[in-house]
C-alpha cells in the first residue's frame, strides 16, 4: 500500500469525531478535501473505512484496525517530535494538555504563569469531562492530564498536586442557608443539581453516601459546572462542587456554603500520564512547574462550615 502520512492523519481525525466537518475544522482544510483524502485512503485499502447511517458515520471493521494503526503511528510521530525538541532545549516546543472541565478554572492560570516563565513554549489546552480526560490519557494523545482520581484500569502515573475540596452550596434563599449544621441524613429530603452519571465529583458524593447508607435526589442532571451553579442560584435545589468553580459566586453572595456534616470532602487535584512516557522538555517543566509550584500561584478560597472528619478524608481517598 501507497499511504501517506497526511491520509493517517485525515482519517485519523475523522474517526476520532466521527465527523467531517469538525475534522476539517480541526486540521484548517476544506470538507472536500478531507473527503478526498478518506477516498484515497479507501482506494488504497481496497475497503469502505465507514459507513453512513441516516445523518451518522460510523467505522467499519477495516475502520476500526485502520484507526488503531494511525493511532500508534501517530504517538510514535509525536515521539519523534519530542525528542527532537529535546535535542532543541525550551527554546521551543509545544504542550497539549488536557483537562477536567471542573480544573479549568485554575488551569489557565497556571498555564499563564507557566508561560510567562517559558514563553518560547506554545500550548494546546483541551476541556473535557472525566470521559473525555481518560479516553485522551488511554489513547496517548496529550502529553499530560490535569484531572480529580485517576482512572483505574489504566497503567498511568499519578501525581497530587493540589486540594480539591467538594462543598455543598445553596442558593442564599434556601431554608437551609442559616449556617447551621446539617447532618448527612437531613440530605435526603432535599433535590439536587447533579452532574453527569460517570463524572469525578459524582462519583465520589455516591461512594461517600452509600458507606452510609444514604443515597440523593437527583431532580436535575448536568453536563457542566456552570448549568449547575446557574440553578442552585434559581434555587431548584441543592449541588456538590469542588471549591474551585464557586470562588466568585461565594464571593458575590450568589451561593453559600452549607455547614453540612462530613464537608468539605476532601480530595486531590492529580497530575497524570501514560506510566512509561517519554515526557518532551516542556511537558516536563509544566510537571515539575505543576508539583512544586502550583500552590503559590492558586490559593484556596476560604471553604466556611464545618472542618471535614477524618472518616470523610479516608472516604474521598478511598
Amino acid at each position: 500500500m501507497n499511504v501517506t502520512l497526511r491520509q493517517l492523519q485525515v482519517f485519523e481525525s475523522v474517526a476520532r469525531h466521527l465527523s467531517f466537518t469538525r475534522a476539517a475544522e480541526e486540521l484548517y482544510l476544506t470538507q472536500p478535501a478531507v473527503s478526498m483524502q478518506i477516498k484515497q485512503l479507501e482506494q488504497q485499502v481496497g475497503l469502505p473505512l465507514f459507513e453512513q447511517l441516516g445523518k451518522r458515520i460510523y467505522l467499519t471493521e477495516a475502520g476500526e484496525e485502520v484507526r488503531r494503526y494511525a493511532q500508534r503511528i501517530s504517538a510514535e510521530l509525536r515521539d519523534l517530535g519530542d525528542g527532537l525538541e529535546a535535542l532543541r532545549g525550551l527554546n521551543s516546543g509545544r504542550l497539549r494538555l488536557t483537562v477536567a472541565s471542573t480544573a479549568n478554572y485554575f488551569a489557565t492560570d497556571l498555564l499563564a504563569a507557566f508561560t510567562r516563565r517559558q514563553p518560547g513554549i506554545t500550548f494546546q489546552l483541551e476541556v473535557t469531562n472525566r470521559e473525555g480526560v481518560i479516553r485522551r490519557i488511554q489513547d496517548n494523545e496529550m502529553d499530560l492530564a490535569v484531572m480529580g482520581r485517576p482512572p483505574e484500569g489504566l497503567d498511568v502515573a499519578a501525581e497530587p498536586f493540589m486540594p480539591n475540596p467538594l462543598v455543598v452550596v445553596a442558593s442564599p434563599e434556601h431554608a437551609l442557608a442559616d449556617g447551621s449544621f446539617v447532618p448527612l441524613e437531613r440530605l435526603q429530603e432535599e433535590v439536587f443539581v447533579l452532574r453527569e452519571p460517570g463524572s469525578g465529583t459524582r462519583n465520589a458524593v455516591q461512594r461517600m453516601l452509600e458507606d452510609r447508607g444514604l443515597h440523593l435526589r437527583g431532580g436535575l442532571e448536568m453536563t457542566s459546572n456552570e448549568a449547575i451553579k446557574q440553578s442552585v442560584q434559581a434555587n431548584l435545589g441543592l449541588g456538590v462542587v469542588s471549591i474551585h468553580t464557586v470562588a466568585l459566586e461565594l464571593e458575590l453572595g450568589r451561593l453559600q456554603v452549607l455547614n453540612v456534616e462530613g464537608f468539605p470532602l476532601e480530595r486531590e487535584w492529580y497530575l497524570v500520564h501514560r506510566a512509561g512516557k517519554r515526557l518532551s522538555p516542556a511537558a516536563e517543566a509544566f510537571r515539575r512547574f505543576i508539583l512544586d509550584e502550583a500552590h503559590q500561584h492558586w490559593q484556596l478560597p476560604e471553604i466556611p462550615g464545618a472542618v471535614p472528619s477524618e472518616g470523610a478524608r479516608l472516604q474521598a481517598v478511598n
